[in-house]
């Protein structure tokens, strides 16, 4: 467990049929505690009430509770002890699918006096996926004359845990002929099949062979793809992209149908071993498909769906350039297109009211009301100024994490 704690002195007055406040210490502080995915229902998660220094006695007297938060019922705070407890099961690839930290964030209050905390959970990995191909056969056509050292992409695993306990390598069979190579990127190990020595068709026509991928768990787990290639009879030249990769910039919100970029493969063969056609790669995620299209002629890359830089800041295109020959020969490039941010977003705006009343006679800097500010864009459009109306008896100052408390700017209301 770790905190930040700060605290405010705010005296609070009273107007009759206006608002009605006390006088209140209000501590503002920040506790952070961990938790594993998949922890039994019930289990505790942190003492709230001990970590913030409260009375236990007086939990329950002065109301501890959550008020608000990311996903408050995922969490139960115990108002005779001040525990928090798990309330629902606790799905870490479902609730912060591709983050690499895992944050529940938590708003907890107390009364008499009034008391705002914040509390969050990270919710750590457990191995409980096991690695998966999205196929359990790939068949491949390897020409009978093509050089050792080619490579040929095959499609990759994937294991929705995180880290050390995603897919860590993959393992071939041992044969004469093949050998595997795994091409790290920033998200995925994307494995390809490296041809040792030529193939001879007439002295063996098909290879079976099986891949396994295992990921870092203990004891690790693991999936199987079976391969089978066929030895052909020959289209002795691969496509070749103008870039290894492509860099682009896209305005987010950008219409339907813009073209974001078009990329360009030759082959240097003739006829229809020259003929290039574009595809996504194999290891692409569903996702792309249904925000950007790909010509599978021309290259041109065009918006298909909603392009929202809150949601996604860069993409990242894996596409393929195959030729018509028989067998095909494929070219692989990446796209990567980074989105810029609009003011899309307007703030957003959420008050706590400490009461509905104060009395007449309150001094200046009475707490009034905290209200919160958030705007999802990001840089210079994600910030706010808060401003209360001219000729009013309030002003505001800022709090910590976007929040601003409306204070009272002279007293005697009568």
């Amino acid at each position: 467990m770790t905190g930040v704690r700060q605290r405010r002195r705010l005296i609070c007055w009273w107007i009759p049929g206006i608002l009605l406040l006390c006088s209140v210490d209000m501590i503002l502080a920040q506790l952070k505690y961990s938790v594993p995915e998949h922890v039994n229902v019930g289990s505790s998660v942190g003492n709230v009430g001990k970590d913030l220094g409260f009375d236990i006695s007086t939990l329950k007297s002065r109301r501890l509770r959550i008020v608000s938060g990311q996903n408050p019922s995922l969490f139960e705070l115990n108002q005779n002890n001040g525990v928090l407890h798990v309330a629902q099961n606790l799905d870490r690839e479902e609730l912060c699918d591709g983050k690499k930290v895992c944050l529940i964030n938590l708003k907890i209050a107390i009364e008499s006096p009034l008391e705002i905390h914040y509390v969050s959970v990270e919710v750590t990995d457990v191995n409980d996926h096991s690695p998966s191909f999205p196929e359990t056969e790939q068949r491949l056509e390897i020409a009978e004359n093509t050089p050792p050292d080619t490579r040929f992409q095959i499609h990759a695993a994937r294991d929705p845990d995180f880290g050390i306990q995603s897919v860590r390598l993959y393992r071939l069979n041992q044969n004469e002929y093949f050998d595997i190579e795994v091409k790290q990127s920033e998200e995925d190990k994307i494995p390809f099949l490296v041809l040792k020595k030529p193939l001879d068709r007439e002295r063996k026509v098909e290879h079976n062979l099986t891949l396994t991928a295992l990921d870092g768990g203990t004891p690790p787990r693991s999936g199987i793809l079976n391969l089978t290639i066929t030895v052909l009879d020959v289209n002795d030249n691969r496509p070749v992209f103008s870039k290894d990769t492509y860099t682009v910039s896209l305005n987010e919100n950008a219409p339907l149908g813009t073209i974001v970029i078009k990329v360009n493969a030759t082959d240097s063969d003739d006829g229809t071993n020259g003929e290039i056609e574009y595809t996504f790669g194999k290891t692409q995620k569903k996702k792309v498909y249904d925000i950007f299209e790909l010509d599978s002629l021309t290259g041109e890359i065009r918006v298909k769906g909603k392009v929202d830089y809150e949601e996604t800041e860069i993409y990242k295109l894996d596409l393929q350039a195959s030729d018509r020959g028989q067998p095909p020969w494929t070219g692989e490039s990446r796209v990567i297109i980074k989105l810029n941010d609009l003011n899309d977003n307007k703030p957003e705006i959420e008050i706590t009211s400490l009461s509905s009343e104060i009395p007449e006679d309150s001094k200046p800097g009475t707490v009034i009301s905290l209200i919160s500010v958030i705007d999802r864009d990001s840089g210079v459009n994600g910030k706010v100024i808060c401003k209360v109306s001219e000729n009013v008896p309030f002003y505001l100052t800022s709090s910590i994490e976007e929040k601003c408390v409306l204070l009272s700017n002279k007293g005697d209301f009568r």
